[in-house]
This record gives C-alpha cells, structure tokens and sequence, in this order.
C-alpha cells in the first residue's frame, strides 16, 4: 500500500545589490536584497481508508489501478469525497497473518478500515473459531482506536463439507451483529464461479470482476465515508 510522502526543497536567496562589496559588512544597504522566500506549504494529509486483505485485495494477477480499492479511490474522488485508500493486501495472508500486521496497517490517520480476510483459511480448512477469534481482535483493536470498520465476508469452498461451510459462513454475519459494523454478506458476489469475470485459476477476479467486486464494497462503504464527510463539514 503506497504512502506518498511530499518534500519541499527551498532555494535560500542571499544576494545584496552589487557595487558595495567594497563597504564593510555593517555599512552594505541590504534594503534592495530579496526577502527570504517562505516555506512551501505541504499538502495536509488526507484521511486513510485501509483495506486489509489477501491477494484479492493485493490485485494478484492485475494491473495496480485494476486492484478494487485503487477502484475505490476512483469512486471516491468522483464524488469528491477526501479520502486516500491503502491497499494493504497480501497475497496468501491468512486472518491471523492480517492480525500480525495490523499495527503497520493502521499506521497514520485512519479512519476506516475494510477486512476483507478469510479466503486462504478457508481454502486451509483452517478452523472457523479461529478465523472468528483473529478478525474479532482486528475490529476490536480497531474500533479501540476509533476507526470504523466494514467487515467483508467470505465462503469456504465446499470440499470440506458442508458443515464446516456454513460454520465459517456464519462467522461474518455474528461478527457484524456483536460489534455492530458494516458487512459485506460475500466480497466475491457476482463473481465467484464465473469463467469470465476470474483468471484462469478460478479465483483471482478479472479487470471485469474486480470491477464488480469494487460495487460490492462500497455499497458499505458509501454511506460510512458520505456521512463522515458531512459530521465534518457541520464541525
């Protein structure tokens, strides 16, 4: 994920009119000498919405713009909504690989933080109380800090049966319900099991299907960022 730092480089001007060098320090007329310039301002920095995911966050197999939330950040600046998103995704990460990280993730001011975790534990047939346990720390080492979180849901392929299927599907909706955060139901609807909207493993989304899968988070996330904006400008 990028972070964009800004440097402002400042040419000192210390030149007096000529024709004095003869005259002593004390006595050269330094009122026609060009004021020292100012610092150049810095651009405030912007807000952060973080998106913490695995490779279909990364954009395994796109180009860097083709990711969804480098898609999100399109979003948001048509709608002119002053938000910078980080792609803080990592391919194979697991939710207790996105746990390990949070605090790097998190780094600067953020105000929003997407999870979007929990396909390579599902494709492990890791168990679903620990998928459960790690992103219940990621919300509530988020919410502690005061950053909204949109939690964006994932299934478990279906050869580990179906009980273990709908344990790890059911993990998402409690967790919205118990921390009252916004929830994606599935980050890949519309997409998943599609020929034309995934690359050639079946998982990883197309340009096409990243597109989609953009639509899918910010329908949460719309109204989290609309009326963020809107308490700020009232402040």
């Amino acid at each position: 994920m990028t972070r964009p730092a800004y440097v402002a480089a400042i040419a000192l001007l210390g030149a007096v009119a000529c024709g004095h060098d003869e005259l002593p320090n004390d006595r050269r007329d330094r009122s026609s000498a060009p004021p020292a310039p100012h610092a150049a301002a810095r651009p405030a920095p912007r807000p952060r919405i973080v998106v913490l995911g695995d490779s279909l966050t990364a954009g395994l197999g796109l180009a860097k713009d083709d990711a969804y939330p480098a898609l999100l950040q399109q979003r948001l600046n048509e709608e002119e909504l002053n938000y910078d998103v980080v792609n803080a995704g990592v391919s194979g990460d697991t939710s207790a690989g996105g746990l390990s990280r949070l605090d790097w993730a998190l780094d600067g001011d953020v105000h929003v933080l997407v999870v979007a975790l929990g396909g390579n534990d599902g494709l492990r047939g890791l168990a679903p109380d620990e998928l459960k346990r790690n992103l219940a720390q990621i919300i509530e080492r988020a919410q502690a800090r005061g950053i909204t979180v949109v939690l964006a849901g994932m299934e478990a392929p279906p050869n580990f049966g179906r009980d273990y299927s709908t344990r790890f599907h059911n993990v998402y909706s409690a967790l919205a319900r118990q921390y009252h955060v916004a929830l994606v139901p599935f980050l890949l609807n519309g997409v998943a099991g599609s020929e034309t909207l995934n690359q050639r493993d079946g998982i990883h989304p197309t340009r096409q299907g990243a597109r989609i899968v953009a639509n899918n988070v910010w329908t949460a996330l719309k109204p989290i960022v609309v009326h963020s904006e809107g308490k700020s400008a009232r402040d």
